[in-house]
């Protein structure tokens, strides 16, 4: 069975989103997933290149993957947020998700600036199957919600990562609430350049373990 591509524009807090809806290859749908990009002012955007090849890596695990531009991005509505906006246009993406695979369990995903603000939302409203975050930035203060938050959380991060170094990581990942996984990719910066293949493969097999 040839995958399903489709776009959207859904609604969003500060207006329209646009999305891409795709559905795995030659398998069914076990899962359901959220995925968000770097940061907008930075021009991150759902095409970025880690971005796209963490959706091959999900859908190849079963998921259903939906990329949409925050807001002021592309053909998405609004104004740079400085976090707070963006998660709540990722709960908006989640909501939408959701209503329309109300049998399939849900996953959050996301690279650098994407990778915070997956982890606050599926902090705040647990029941995620897992939260993967790729490119976890270090250097905007310490995620102290990921100290007492119980849902599963996978890292995934360049040796190389220019914003989230791995002593720091490190260093911020013994004090996160299990459950938790921690993976390295040998990579030369925080883009995991020459290293693509790799990640998309730990990305399908962390997601293939749940």
């Amino acid at each position: 069975m040839a995958r399903r591509i489709e776009s959207h524009h859904l609604a969003g807090p500060a207006g329209v989103l646009e999305s891409l809806l795709e559905e795995p290859d030659h398998r069914e749908a076990r899962g359901v997933a959220v995925l968000c990009h770097p940061h907008p002012l930075y021009g991150g955007t759902m095409h970025n290149k880690v971005v796209y090849r963490m959706a091959r890596g999900l859908r190849r695990a079963g998921f259903v993957v939906l990329r949409f531009n925050f807001r002021g991005v592309g053909a998405s509505e609004g104004e740079h947020a400085h976090l707070e906006g963006e998660i709540e246009d990722a709960r908006a993406a989640l909501a939408w998700l959701r209503d329309r695979y109300l049998e399939l369990p849900y996953a959050l995903a996301g690279f650098s600036f994407g990778s915070r603000v997956i982890t606050r939302l599926g902090c705040a409203v647990p029941g995620a199957v897992f939260l993967m975050a790729a490119g976890f930035p270090t250097r905007w203060g310490p995620p102290e919600h990921l100290e007492s938050c119980r849902v599963p959380k996978i890292f995934i991060q360049s040796t190389n990562d220019q914003y989230g170094p791995r002593m720091e990581l490190e260093e911020m990942y013994q004090g996160f609430a299990a459950p938790k996984e921690i993976h390295w990719i040998e990579a030369s910066d925080h883009f995991f350049a020459g290293a693509l293949d790799a990640l998309e493969e730990q990305v399908f097999r962390a997601a293939e373990g749940y």
